[in-house]
């Protein structure tokens, strides 16, 4: 059992598990009514007990690719966007597009004409992304899919010899993010969740400033996602098949964990010398949504599913603590009407910074809050090599060169020079896993549970492998024009 996961899966009857956060599982399998199985904490020790590590996929360097092939899955709202972009770096070729809506993938296709792309196109089936995956010209599979699809779409990938990356959340049970770690370290695939707020000039300035001793000790983190989503989660053609809203309506918890947090687990080197512990979530009340999809019930058959629907609550709030001893904010808020932010707060033995509200702040132990000038300086003495490669491409193109941009320029550059890739598949199924968590922790009155170890013991010697220096590699080029 211990050296195959999804024997273990298939015994224990783990399949799906942390969909529901259910604290305690009807036995489905057993033939026993009534028997009740282990709660999710309890399963989840069991499920990092059985994994052995097949190999350390933590600085992993796959073969070099000369001209990266690409099939993105998802044309909707940030689909266009990556590909896009990455039409733009040299030494890629768009293969293949997918979306299960054809009128959205036949547009993204015009929107590569005169580029020299010309991608075989799959619509119309639920499971055409799986030819995708399946074709042999692919070295590289975007996903960009709603998120609960995110990990059998990157499983699949793996499995049939693609590297994947997935926009966040890398996956959205523990069942899910086993089966990524084990996929990619059995096939030697690269899994990354594009976390592209790390690529932010703010964020990439302070990871620098931390690597380099200028908070002292990090002891505190606080992130999260705080943007009013209600007029896009109820509109009826924002999302396909209202999946956003579905989500709201059938789960609890943290249910997108990542933009705010990513920074905060890069500065405190998780997964490379420290690791998440354990994690406490509480929840408020839903005030808005349930009300919001009633009134709209009232005057539109359409919102009647909804109407009855136990919304989440509005603001999810996860403390979890580190095997340091350090201790993160994570908080999700798409309901409210709050202004948005990512909070960004680090706080360290040194000095401290706060993101938002814009303008951000320096506080140091010596002096109080820098002056404009100095945070100027700072910005400067500060900048890593990647900012100023940013700043040169925007030059050079005389075009806006953005986050997504950047993180899909240096994914390429990674493969080109065969090169680690600066977020790996545990660092995915590290932070996605505070989704399925969180949800059990809400469930189960705000109980602690510890979150796993997915490097297998490997965080204590693991070394950073986000190259924000560009000591090596860097040397992909942009189309201009």
């Amino acid at each position: 059992m211990k050296n195959n996961r999804r024997d273990f899966i298939k015994l224990t009857g783990m399949a799906g598990l942390g969909i529901s956060g259910a604290g305690m599982i009807e036995s489905c399998s057993s033939g026993t009514e009534g028997k009740k199985e282990p709660s999710l904490d309890q399963l989840s020790k069991e499920m990092e007990k059985s994994h052995v590590q097949r190999f350390n996929m933590s600085g992993y360097a796959a073969p070099k690719i000369e001209t990266v092939g690409v099939g993105i899955i998802g044309l909707g709202n940030r689909g266009p966007g990556h590909m896009k972009n990455l039409s733009r770096i040299e030494g890629v070729e768009i293969k293949a597009l997918c979306d299960i809506q054809p009128e959205k993938a036949e547009r993204a296709k015009k929107m590569l004409e005169g580029s020299g792309h010309n991608p075989i196109i799959y619509t119309g089936n639920e499971d055409e992304w799986k030819k995708l995956c399946e074709q042999e010209d692919i070295d590289l599979v975007i996903i960009v899919s709603p998120w609960y699809m995110h990990a059998k779409m990157a499983v699949y990938a793996m499995e049939h010899g693609k590297h994947a990356a997935s926009e966040v959340a890398l996956a959205a049970s523990l069942e899910e993010c086993w089966q990524v770690v084990e996929t990619a370290e059995r096939t030697r695939k690269h899994c990354m969740m594009m976390a592209n707020y790390c690529y932010n000039s703010f964020e990439l300035m302070i990871l620098n400033m931390a690597r380099q001793g200028f908070f002292g000790d990090i002891v505190h983190g606080e992130g999260g996602y705080i943007a009013n989503k209600i007029r896009n989660n109820f509109s009826k053609d924002k999302y396909w098949d209202m999946w956003w809203l579905k989500q709201y309506a059938n789960r609890k918890g943290n249910i997108y964990p990542i933009h705010g947090f990513e920074i905060i687990c890069q500065m405190m080197d998780i997964n490379r010398g420290d690791k998440l512990g354990h994690l406490v979530a509480v929840e408020s009340e839903d005030f808005i949504m349930g009300k919001k999809a009633k009134e709209l019930a009232a005057g539109d058959d359409f919102y009647k599913e909804f109407a009855d629907k136990d919304f989440r609550g509005n603001i999810n709030t996860s403390l979890i603590k580190t095997s340091k001893g350090r201790t993160i904010v994570v908080q999700h808020d798409a309901s409210t009407y709050r202004p948005y932010t990512l909070k960004h707060e680090i706080y360290g033995m040194e000095a401290s910074v706060q993101g938002y509200p814009r303008p951000s702040r320096i506080y140091k132990r010596e002096g109080g809050y820098v002056s404009p000038e100095e945070y100027k300086s700072l910005e400067e003495k500060y900048k890593p090599n990647i900012l100023k490669k940013k700043s040169l491409f925007g030059q050079e193109s005389g075009s806006e060169f953005g986050s997504d941009l950047l993180m899909m320029w240096r994914l390429i550059d990674c493969l080109h020079n065969g090169l680690p890739l600066d977020m790996d598949v545990y660092d995915g199924v590290s932070m996605s896993s505070v989704l399925p968590l969180s949800e059990w922790s809400v469930n189960n009155g705000s109980h602690p549970i510890e979150i796993p170890d997915f490097t297998a013991g490997a965080w204590e010697t693991n070394k950073r492998n986000m190259d924000i220096n560009l000591e090596k590699g860097g040397n992909t080029r942009l189309k201009l024009g």
